[in-house]
């Protein structure tokens, strides 16, 4: 990779280069990626594999006016060439299914690109431990788009919990509960999250529920243990499973409880999380992401915003628009890149990142989740008995 120039006041000499791999015509997370991209203008792209149809991806590439030598019609034909312009890529977000993501990333690692990926981090623990290795080995930045961790509420929650101002976690209850996969739905979206050749073994449980599991840890800091589960497919023909129910047992001696559906009618996308320790209690919703309720033992609840004058400087370092205005989804995404950005121009600039930028996801998040995956899975087939669920890292 080239290097980058010095920079003043924090602001780089340049955007960063960024390479694209899946999200062309037609894909939903490809357009928010790229929107997180560019609210903080820290980067530009500049070269795509974008589709598994190398018709398609050039096309796609067109329209997002990438130059044609940089239109690429595979990941591995994309990381080649890159490293070996001046003028490379400096990093690259992988945003296909997640049955590509491991093939995807392993060029780009091997070839010194630092790395976005898209959550689930695999379809397998032994790819996802796969990707551990190389990453350390490469000495690279890589980052797992969880985006509800940018939210600047949730940054709060979770400084709140390391000041121990809850005292000694107890109880976490965490759910993510949708419904537009109530009937059968035929559309993109659909087709390769229920499909256990591109989604991998769990339907709900790797697409939302993996969301409601980093969360709690990510908040709490606590590591999860084990799982006792029970995956449903309510719906008559569908592989995989669209709801499930899970106890969980954290480090430390916290319980949990865990709820992911899409079947739940009613549910936009239902993200919540509740955490009770020794002193106190705070409660966060997605769909209401900039409150934050916190109770402390014999008190009254208290509701934290976004305008409060006593939040942390881990919440206002994620937030960008005036009190009073709504701030989600999109920006939950950009806080990620943004935070991605700092730690790269950091490294190429010599210099230690900013410690605020250093809260997004890693790699050893996203084999963490895998395990998740497959512990929930196995304690479903073994009707529900207690599996260890601590990634082997």
């Amino acid at each position: 990779m080239s290097e980058i120039g010095g920079s003043a006041g924090g602001v780089a000499a340049r955007r960063l280069r960024l390479g694209m791999v899946g999200g062309g015509q037609g894909a939903f997370i490809g357009a928010v990626h790229r929107i997180a991209a560019r609210i903080d203008d820290r980067y530009e792209l500049v070269a795509g594999a974008l589709s598994s149809d190398p018709a398609r991806a050039k096309a796609s590439a067109a329209e997002l006016h990438i130059a044609p030598d940089r239109a690429y019609g595979s990941f591995a034909e994309m990381a080649e060439k890159e490293k070996a312009r001046d003028d490379g890529i400096d990093v690259v977000a992988v945003v296909t299914p997640n049955h590509v993501h491991h093939a995807a990333c392993v060029p780009f690692i091997n070839a010194g690109i630092h790395v976005i990926c898209d959550k689930p981090l695999t379809t397998t623990l032994a790819d996802a431990l796969d990707l551990v290795e190389r990453v350390k080995k490469a000495g690279i930045v890589f980052g797992l788009t969880h985006n509800y961790t940018g939210y600047p509420m949730v940054r709060q929650a979770r400084a709140m919990v390391a000041a121990g101002e809850l005292g000694k976690i107890r109880v976490v209850q965490a759910e993510y509960a949708q419904d537009w996969l109530a009937t059968q739905v035929d559309n993109k979206q659909a087709e390769w999250r229920t499909d256990p050749a591109r989604s991998g073994p769990a339907g709900c449980v790797g697409d939302i529920g993996t969301h409601a599991l980093n969360l709690a840890s990510y908040v709490t800091g606590l590591e999860l243990e084990a799982v006792s589960t029970e995956l449903t497919s309510f719906v008559e023909g569908r592989p995989l499973d669209d709801n499930a129910n899970m106890l969980l047992r954290f480090d430390g001696g916290a319980r949990g409880m865990l709820w992911s559906s899409q079947v739940a009618v009613g549910n936009e996308n239902n993200l919540r999380l509740r955490v009770y320790g020794e002193k106190g209690g705070l409660a966060w919703a997605q769909e209401h992401p900039n409150q934050l309720t916190f109770t402390a033992f014999g008190g009254k609840p208290q509701t934290l915003s976004r305008s409060s004058g006593e939040l942390t400087d881990a919440a206002t370092h994620a937030s960008r628009i005036p009190a009073g205005h709504p701030e989600g989804y999109l920006e939950g995404f950009a806080v990620l890149y943004n935070d991605i950005a700092e730690q790269i121009t950091a490294r190429l600039e010599g210099r230690d990142p900013d410690p605020l930028a250093c809260q997004v996801p890693t790699v050893e998040d996203g084999a963490r989740g895998v395990k998740f995956i497959e512990a929930a899975v196995t304690s479903s087939q073994q009707n529900g008995a207690w599996v260890e669920a601590k990634a082997p890292l």
